[in-house]
């Protein structure tokens, strides 16, 4: 109760909208298995996107990802299209750095 009264949301809050995801049980859908090729890795996302294309929670799942950092197809997006956006990750897959 106490982060309640400081603005805090609880950290369950944050993924409730995990709950009604149309994704749920499609983690394969999502995430690349160990080595993919990149046929396979269009073929799988396509398939994904069309799950998020149904998916009352497609926003809160994008920004999730967005906002944590996280890798794999979310809200539609990829962490190549969420880099491109401007939301970085922590250590991002196949992105060179500056310099590097």
């Amino acid at each position: 109760m106490e982060s309640l009264e400081l603005g805090v949301r609880p950290a369950a809050a944050d993924d409730d909208w995990m709950d009604t995801a149309a994704c749920k049980g499609l983690t394969h859908l999502f995430f690349p298995g160990p080595a993919e090729r990149p046929q396979a890795r269009q073929r799988r996302e396509a398939t994904a996107r069309g799950v998020c294309g149904s998916c009352a929670v497609q926003g809160d799942c994008r920004t999730f990802a967005r906002t944590h950092h996280e890798y794999g197809l979310w809200g539609g997006e990829s962490e190549d299209e969420r880099h491109s956006a401007g939301y970085r990750l922590i250590a991002p897959i196949g992105v060179r750095a500056r310099g590097a």
